[in-house]
């Protein structure tokens, strides 16, 4: 027997073992296996066992399988075939794709191996191994038997399996016992993994409210999809608070009717515990919490919860799609034109995208929600992909959409406090809500204190020794310079390293100096700051919980306080900087500042009382600001589409980014114009290669970066590029990552 295993190493492609026929467990596909992967012992995936080695390779020259870890797939059929085409796609390593979907190693297993002498009992894994005693099948207690070994008896036959650490807490000397009570075949000890309980938050049931209708038409469409049985995808387009989880909802329920199982997506930690507490006070406590936050222990616990059906829905962020859900029936996807769902470092996919794959493959329904549909999604609807469900209105009929106001910063000043970013507007409106009794929401995207320091004598920004950008000056805990790409981090320097004069100046806002001045100019009011440096992840639900409870007035934050928070007592909401998202050097720029300006302004006015949102920017005259303030979402997508129509962009073209960097820039600007050629020599005259040039950042962790786009209408044309650069390999110490359908240009 041989079997084809993908191991975890950064090479496109599987390799043949042979199975020695001493091997106790027969491998399967999908299961894991210990294999020597040169002078490493791995954990790799069976991909396929076959009886023969294949016509490339010689049988007696395989290294044979060291150890069969799982009797059963730990990725099971419909999960491995959906990795496998999303490796495929993305040209990834599938080794390195299937770790997405891999449980943690149990530590059973581990100790096995060890014992065996096949691995080093240092190597990492998850839970903890107990002894139990298990009471043999059919077995009866002679009549001899008396005093403790009696006691423990009867309490191990009721119980069948109990662990000897317990029993020595209800029985002194249990352990001897259990070994006389092994001796005489009334029971055996075994090595079992310790269950973990259910890492789950307490819940009420909660009361359906009554649909709309827009929601009961979306809800009937889902249910007759799901009914059918056949893949469909759908774009559930609903204003903010128009009632969008509550259709997941009624969709989620019907699968779990139907013994089926589900999958809802968000696209931040930060919005998982609210999603969340709804589905576990609607459909009960058996919902999987997925996501990167999650300790290797309750990750595990999730797993084995899907794995075995025991939990039939999975929530969480986009590494939530590779969940085990069985029978799966149902993915949506929530706030689908959010760009964190791209995966940006390692397998750089788009769990947007896979879910409708995975969605297919599975004969699922997939359901694509937003107030802002991505541009993709919208040429999805036109060509007749995906089929658009409507929800106009706010679900509560008191909540209409907030009365939005565009202030030009060219003409208006600031207001009392003196602040640039305190428009006497924005002011004004904060006194309003505050002496109502109100909350307000202050957004800006930018942390820390100032985004920059520079030097009035020479104009010198004080740079980030391993990147190419400016250092953010931090106060909140001592003053700090901090690099918010590499993390680096030092003291406030007092004097320019450029030409030594002390003449520093602190050049625009952040939230930590937005929080400060706020305290000043409002004593009384109750300030709270929500983004990376304080909340981060699971975390910012600490914040969102006080929110909730009235105990934060004003709450400022970055793009963590505009997706998806349901806050009803919010009546006002800032956003400080509009044009800060429209300088960024990418085609996307304005639709992105679009989606984040209707988003943010759809946190305002949720509940009975009526919003309003003050947005401040140099450029109201600009398509994304001024079509964001007034809702007008047909207006901007058919703009853009016609912009992107003429540019050739997505979604009228399908583009890969081709991203490479070295420690020296020279040699990193020489590979990348050889591959630039090499990619022009492949292409076919529907195929279009721009580049090489050095990325807009040029320099980051000290390795200079420079990148090439190759942009085509014809998928199969465009990989066949791809396919020749990543056979291509690169010279020198120059690392190359092909980035499939990206997202940000940077």
């Amino acid at each position: 027997m041989f079997v084809r295993v993908a191991v975890p190493v950064p090479l496109g492609q599987a390799f043949t073992y042979s199975v020695p026929e001493a091997t106790k467990v027969a491998p399967v596909r999908g299961a894991r296996v210990l294999v020597e992967f040169g002078k490493r012992k791995l954990f790799g995936v069976v991909l396929d066992v076959s009886p023969t080695a294949g016509d490339e390779v010689e049988p007696a020259k395989l290294k044979p399988v060291l150890a069969v870890i799982d009797t059963e797939p730990v990725v099971k059929s419909e999960l491995l075939d959906f990795l496998l085409e999303l490796a495929r796609y993305y040209l990834a390593p599938i080794g390195e794709v299937l770790r997405l979907a891999l449980p943690a190693l149990e530590r059973g297993s581990l100790e096995d191996l060890a014992e065996q002498g096949l691995l080093a009992p240092k190597a990492r894994a998850v839970g903890r191994v107990v002894q139990v005693a298990v009471a043999s099948a059919g077995a009866s207690a002679p009549e001899t038997l008396a005093g403790a070994a009696l006691a423990v008896w009867q309490h191990l036959s009721e119980k069948e399996a109990v662990p000897i650490g317990d029993l020595e807490k209800l029985h002194k000397g249990a352990r001897r016992t259990i070994k006389k009570l092994a001796e005489l075949g009334l029971c055996h000890i075994e090595r079992r993994e310790q269950v973990s309980a259910n890492a789950t938050a307490e819940f009420s049931p909660d009361q359906r409210p009554e649909l709309t209708e827009a929601q009961a038409r979306a809800v009937a469409a889902l249910t007759e999809a799901l009914d059918q049985r056949t893949p469909r995808a759908f774009l559930l387009d609903g204003v903010t608070a128009s009632g969008k989880t509550e259709v997941y909802l009624h969709a989620a329920e019907h699968c779990l009717k139907q013994g089926k199982g589900a999958i809802v997506l968000v696209p931040e930690i930060a919005l998982t515990p609210q999603l969340t507490a709804r589905f576990r006070a609607r459909l009960g406590d058996a919902i999987a919490i997925v996501h990167s936050g999650l300790g290797n222990k309750e990750r595990l616990h999730m797993w084995k919860q899907l794995q075995k059906g025991a939990f039939k829905v999975a929530v969480g962020a986009r590494s939530a799609l590779f969940a085990p859900v069985t029978d799966l029936a149902l993915i949506c996807v929530d706030e689908e034109h959010d760009g964190s769902f791209k995966q940006e470092e390692g397998v750089r996919y788009n769990a947007r995208d896979m879910a409708l794959l995975r969605a297919h493959r599975a004969e699922a329904v997939a359901v694509l929600g937003s107030a802002t549909p991505s541009l993709s999604s919208e040429a999805a609807v036109r060509s007749g992909k995906m089929t658009r469900l409507r929800l106009p209105a706010r679900a509560n009929q008191k909540a209409v959409l907030p009365r939005v106001t565009v202030v030009d910063l060219k003409r208006v000043g600031a207001g009392p406090s003196g602040d640039r970013f305190l428009s006497l507007p924005l002011y004004r409106a904060l006194e309003r809500c505050l002496g109502a009794g109100e909350q307000a929401i202050l957004f800006l995207n930018r942390r820390g204190f100032a985004p920059s320091l520079v030097c009035e004598g020479c104009g010198n920004f004080i740079e980030c020794p391993q990147c190419s950008v400016a250092m953010t000056l931090h106060r909140a805990r001592g003053e700090r310079l901090v690099c918010h790409y590499c993390d680096y981090a030092r003291a406030r320097t007092e004097t320019c390293p450029r030409c030594g004069s002390d003449r520093l100046t602190e050049e625009g806002v952040g939230t930590e100096r937005v929080e400060e001045q706020l305290g000043k100019a409002f004593p009384k009011a109750r300030i709270g700051r929500l983004d990376r440096d304080v909340a981060a992840g699971a975390k910012s639900e600490r914040v969102l919980a006080r929110m909730r409870r009235g105990e934060i007035d004003i709450l400022v934050g970055t793009q963590m306080v505009t997706k998806g928070h349901d806050l009803p007592s919010v009546t006002l909401v800032g956003v400080l900087n509009a044009d800060a998202a429209l300088s960024l050097p990418d085609f996307r720029a304005a639709e992105r500042c679009f989606h984040l300006l209707v988003q943010v302004a759809g946190r305002a006015g949720r509940g009975d009382k009526p919003g309003e949102v003050l947005i401040q920017t140099r450029q109201p005259e600009h398509p994304a600001v001024a079509l964001a303030a007034q809702h007008d979402v047909p207006g901007f997508t058919e703009r853009e589409m016609r912009e992107r129509r003429e540019l050739g962009y997505p979604p009228f073209a399908r583009l890969a980014l081709i991203k490479l960097d070295a420690l020296d820039a020279a040699v990193a600007e020489r590979e990348a114009t050889r591959l630039a050629a090499l990619a022009r020599s492949l292409a076919t005259p529907v195929i279009s290669v721009v580049g090489p040039a050095p990325a807009p950042l040029a320099r980051l962790r000290n390795r200079y970066r420079f990148r090439f786009m190759v942009r085509g209408s014809d998928r199969a044309a465009l990989r066949k590029v791809l396919l020749g650069l990543a056979r291509a390999k690169p010279r020198g110490d120059v690392r190359v990552a092909i980035d499939v359908d990206p997202v940000s240009m940077l």
